[in-house]
């Protein structure tokens, strides 16, 4: 099987390009730049009736970076709406080391103590690349991808890459983007500090990250949790907050 070095990795994305595999047992991977990109507008999050009335009443337990292993596993689940997946053992072990480093994250929804969907990506200056997102409960899914909206637009990030545009992302308010488009607002995200991310080095000074954990802090909770003092009423409240 082939092995990827994180530093490789993250000088892909910082120009547009990002890893798949063609299923969860192929040896190799390939690289991958869309013609048209998705992103969601972090002010343009749709948040549905019965959406807002989930997150509000809290049907989920919502942690951050709690089990990342759990949920690149999950994610990598085949499921009868999904028989196969992209993510294989390279892609997997690549995001550990980075989650490892400090730079990839995840959200994880629970039911008791069944993890029943979320998502995980790469953060990246003011950019988050969302890699995957999984729900083995309904609205499971829904729910992190607005908690992580809401964490984002908390710690001054600017884009949300979603990759591919499906109707479950549009219907979130997601929109495609001309390659051209994207790697406008991915520079501006970056904003030097890729080179940083990559170890390449870059002026002293050059970009400000985005903070994935700013969220965490505004309650003074514990580190790998983003339930107790903020809840989903203040993630609809932050959701629904215009710019």
């Amino acid at each position: 099987m082939d092995r990827l070095d994180p530093r490789t990795v993250l000088a892909a994305y910082g120009i547009g390009v990002f890893p798949m595999a063609d299923a969860r047992d192929a040896p190799g991977i390939y690289w991958v730049e869309p013609r048209h990109r998705a992103i969601l507008p972090l002010d343009g999050f749709h948040l549905s009736r019965s959406l807002r009335g989930t997150i509000r009443r809290d049907r989920f337990r919502v942690t951050a970076n709690r089990d990342f292993a759990a949920m690149i596993r999950l994610c990598a689940q085949s499921a009868a709406d999904r028989p196969e997946t992209w993510i294989n053992g390279t892609i997997e072990t690549v995001f550990l080391r980075l989650h490892a480093m400090g730079m990839a994250h995840s959200i994880e929804c629970w039911d008791d103590d069944r993890l029943v969907g979320g998502l995980y990506g790469l953060a990246m200056g003011r950019a988050f690349f969302g890699e995957s997102m999984v729900s083995r409960a309904t609205d499971a899914s829904k729910v992190a991808l607005a908690w992580l909206v809401a964490r984002l637009r908390v710690g001054g990030f600017t884009l949300l890459d979603c990759q591919f545009q499906t109707p479950h992302l549009a219907s979130l308010g997601a929109v495609e983007v001309p390659r051209e488009r994207y790697v406008a607002l991915l520079a501006a995200a970056l904003d030097g500090t890729a080179g940083v991310a990559a170890g390449v080095g870059v002026a002293p000074g050059a970009g400000m990250a985005g903070d994935f954990g700013a969220l965490d802090r505004a309650g003074e909770l514990p580190t790998d949790s983003v339930s107790g003092p903020v809840a989903g009423k203040d993630i609809v409240q932050l959701l629904t907050q215009t710019s």
